[in-house]
């Protein structure tokens, strides 16, 4: 099925403190609405409603840092995971503590590490390339803290040799969005669009579930901001200006990793000799572990990225220009390794998770009588004409609720479905109803025409 046979161009307003707001202050999605969660059970398309809500429920700052409190919980539903994960995502009560001014690490990098690296703007947590697998090469199998696993040598803060890509070992068990939880603390390693909505589908769960998530790639504008990492510096999606002074153009930034042209697994990305890993096969093709990728410096192509996976440019959010992460992908909109950040931060590390605030924060309430940034939102919906479902997608990041009603020729009210801020998709059942022309109106007073067959 196509994803945009039909398109339209939605106006509406999101808040924003422009000049004065720092946008780590300001590009939270905060639910002002009293959304909960929802989550799907394997074999069961209709989701079941969660207690938890969703997104980041309060932003508070002082003059050095910004406090987001969040759930954990995304808007979009979340599961099922096909790979036997007991867990569903539940509420992590937890306080972001992130700098406002974050300042470049000129000592020796700080690596990423297992567990939390960052935080999505919908609160939502933010893990680099890891598992926690590894490849023991004194039993040659795979060692780590999953169920059946044996334990690596040295503990699981010891970095091994061979190191597992979650992103591409564990792809069975993410969910649509491309996200899953570890002990119920839902998180994504890579870039939170929907599968279904690459341009190569390497993943069919959302054939039967939503083809949702935070936002939809779109090649044509700068992406959104999607997240901050814990040295304080933005992470974007996929897009972006060609050069750092905001020239040249919307294009796709790179990824400077590519694969090691290697078959064996008996040397570091440096050259050095390490203990052996499985050679490359189909069973553990190349990408499976993080060793299998080396960074080649591209010299004067703008549009690469560092070791980091960032550089220093300008964006929408920073006119003046800021050190940027990007959550990268491939030419088929599939995750690019190191994916959002790392292999190291680029900044100094200094975001944590705190209990609570211990010191004297003003809470962000943006009015709405301020300055408002009115941006243009793009919506598919298909198919059309349709004889059973209606699907509509926001074709972007969503900064505020979206009502949909679905209308008759005659004025009557059908059916209404929301979007909620940091979701992109809504479906309509138009399976009962009689053969003809229906409208679609949203809340911002756009109408869209719909043909509905036998």
């Amino acid at each position: 099925m196509k994803r945009s046979i039909f398109s339209f161009v939605l106006l509406f307003s999101a808040a924003w403190s422009n000049a004065q707001v720092s946008p780590a202050i300001s590009s939270w999605l905060r639910n002002t609405t009293g959304a909960t969660g929802r989550h799907y059970v394997q074999g069961n398309s209709t989701p079941i409603n969660d207690a938890a809500l969703v997104n980041v429920q309060a932003v508070q700052y002082s003059g050095s840092w910004v406090y987001v409190s969040t759930t954990g919980v995304p808007s979009y539903i979340t599961g099922p995971f096909l790979d036997g994960n007991p867990s569903v995502t539940t509420n992590q009560n937890a306080i972001f503590k992130i700098p406002l001014s974050p300042s470049q690490n000129t000592g020796a990098a700080t690596a990423t590490s297992g567990g939390n690296i960052g935080i999505f703007i919908n609160g939502v947590a933010m893990f680099d390339y890891r598992d926690g697998v590894a490849w023991n090469s004194t039993t040659n199998a795979l060692c780590g803290g999953l169920p059946g696993m044996s334990p690596c040598p040295g503990g699981p803060a010891t970095t091994q040799a061979w190191n597992r890509d979650a992103v591409v070992a564990e792809r069975i068990g993410f969910d649509c969005a491309k996200g899953h939880p570890a002990q119920g603390n839902y998180h994504h390693h890579q870039n939170p669009s929907a599968y279904k909505l690459d341009l190569s589908i390497i993943s069919t769960v959302c054939d039967i579930y939503d083809a949702d998530g935070l936002y939809v790639i779109d090649s044509t504008v700068h992406s959104p901001l999607i997240g901050y990492a814990y040295d304080g510096f933005p992470v974007y999606g996929a897009y972006g200006y060609k050069n750092a002074d905001g020239t040249g153009g919307i294009v796709r930034i790179k990824s400077g990793y590519q694969y090691r042209n290697i078959t064996t697994r008996t040397t570091s990305p440096a050259g050095a000799t390490v203990s052996s890993g499985p050679n490359v096969s189909t069973t553990y093709p190349l990408g499976y572990f993080k060793e299998d990728y080396e960074f080649i410096t591209h010299t004067g192509q703008a549009d690469y990225l560092d070791i980091h996976n960032g550089r220093f440019c300008v964006t929408p959010e920073y006119p003046n220009g800021i050190y940027c992460y990007f959550a990268t992908v491939d030419a088929d909109w599939n995750s690019a390794y190191p994916y959002l950040v790392g292999p190291t931060y680029y900044g100094n590390k200094t975001a944590v998770k705190v209990t609570s605030i211990t010191e004297t924060v003003t809470t962000y309430n943006p009015s709405t009588s301020i300055d408002e940034q009115i941006t243009l939102e793009k919506i598919s919906v298909y198919p059309n004409p349709t004889n059973d479902v209606l699907m509509v997608q926001v074709n972007s990041l969503l900064a505020k609720d979206l009502e949909i009603s679905l209308i008759d020729i005659s004025g009557k009210l059908i059916d209404k479905k929301t979007i909620f801020q940091g979701s992109t998709i809504a479906y309509f059942d138009v399976s009962t109803l009689y053969k003809g022309i229906y409208f679609l109106k949203t809340n911002a007073g756009q109408v869209l025409e719909v043909q509905v067959n036998d």
